[in-house]
């Protein structure tokens, strides 16, 4: 719900009023236009904007440009009960919006400070402030281990698997969704497709294993059937990508998909009401409706994707992954857990993985927020 107009506002809106001869008036569908352009472009309401139109179409004979902008600025002030009222109603928001704010403090912005630790020699015995500062040299070794570097390239080739095909699949299921006329189709098939979002990664990761077992998984009893030899799945690295894509997209399509629909309930039915008047079929109405109608909700959803493109799940590599698959299947993030806990306990060298990984996503996400403003003519950012 965009905001309400402001007198600066206002008077940008009059400003071609400065430019008439005396006893013009601006067309009122122009005026209409610019006030409802101006206002998307800087999230006002469409409320607000006509609120303006209707200010205008009163006053529009007036000669004199102060009194028009006068009476326009003077119509989007609230009054001073308005003002009292908008000021409680952010005094709730804001104590709503409290928990929150304390637990990125407390648990995302204050651990921020143990980033130091990728710059020294940490000693967990000796602690941060007595720990030998070290500078680039954690980094240095870092590139320089084989392990790291296989670990990025693991990391990326899934990255780009989840990226092309992970984030198409919710939209086309929010498509094919919108498009069923039984409600207790829909409701079903929504039902089935929510619930493995629930399900932990290590009850998933144990289902993976009961399908793909090599004398009583279902899938070698299927190939089995058909004349062919079983495999060890799991116990071969070249298939290991393909799992954990699979895995995931069957994991989070339907609990991916909700954002989507959300969005399409959000158009207007008008449209698709002119859009089958003017002799759209099924496909027209959804390619030239629907997927403009969302463009925005998936942008957001891009930028969000590409934030945290390295990182991998780790439940899920930690629950299928095996010393056997382990030069396919390691990730940044299983990289961290390794050096840090598992049997190296470099905490140095750990940490300084992880600034490299949130750096880049950063990086990631100033690049693919602007793109998303040049492709959507600015509606597609998330600020």
């Amino acid at each position: 719900m965009g905001r309400q107009f402001s007198g600066q506002d206002a008077f940008v809106l009059t400003s071609p009023f400065e430019h008439m001869k005396p006893g013009r008036i601006l067309p009122a569908g122009f005026f209409l236009s610019k006030a409802v352009k101006y206002g998307r472009k800087n999230h006002k309401s469409d409320s607000s904007a006509l609120q303006i139109v209707r200010v205008y179409l009163t006053h529009k004979r007036s000669k004199d440009v102060c009194a028009m902008r006068n009476a326009v600025t003077a119509a989007v002030q609230p009054s001073s009960r308005s003002r009292k009222r908008l000021q409680k109603d952010h005094i709730r928001l804001y104590l709503l919006f409290l928990p929150v704010a304390v637990w990125y403090i407390i648990f995302q912005y204050v651990p921020m400070g143990g980033l130091v630790i990728a710059f020294q020699d940490f000693k967990i015995l000796k602690g941060i402030g007595a720990s030998k500062f070290v500078g680039f040299d954690n980094f240095v070794y870092l590139f320089s281990l084989p392990s790291f570097l296989q670990a990025i390239r693991n990391t990326l080739i899934m990255a780009v698997q989840r990226l092309v095909f992970s984030l198409p699949l919710p939209i086309l299921f929010a498509l094919l969704l919108n498009e069923v006329q039984s409600p207790r189709l829909k409701k079903t098939a929504q039902t089935i497709s929510y619930l493995p979002h629930f399900i932990s990664w290590s009850v998933a990761g144990g289902l993976v294993y009961m399908l793909l077992s090599p004398n009583t998984g279902v899938v070698n009893n299927v190939i089995k059937m058909l004349g062919g030899t079983p495999k060890n799945f799991l116990g071969q690295s070249q298939y290991f990508y393909n799992i954990v894509l699979f895995s995931s997209m069957w994991k989070n399509l339907g609990w991916g998909s909700i954002v989507y629909l959300a969005a399409i309930t959000g158009i207007d039915d008008q449209l698709y009401e002119a859009a089958y008047i003017d002799g759209a079929g099924r496909l027209k109405r959804i390619w030239h409706v629907t997927l403009p109608g969302i463009r925005t909700c998936i942008a957001v959803m891009l930028i969000l994707e590409v934030g945290n493109f390295l990182s991998i799940s780790f439940n899920q590599i930690f629950a299928l992954i095996n010393k056997a698959v382990l030069d396919k299947g390691e990730t940044l993030d299983y990289f961290v857990y390794r050096m840090g806990l598992n049997s190296s306990n470099n905490f140095s060298v750990a940490t300084a993985t992880g600034l490299i990984k949130s750096l880049v996503g950063l990086v990631m996400i100033f690049a693919t927020n602007k793109a998303a403003k040049k492709l959507t003519d600015g509606e597609g950012g998330i600020w």
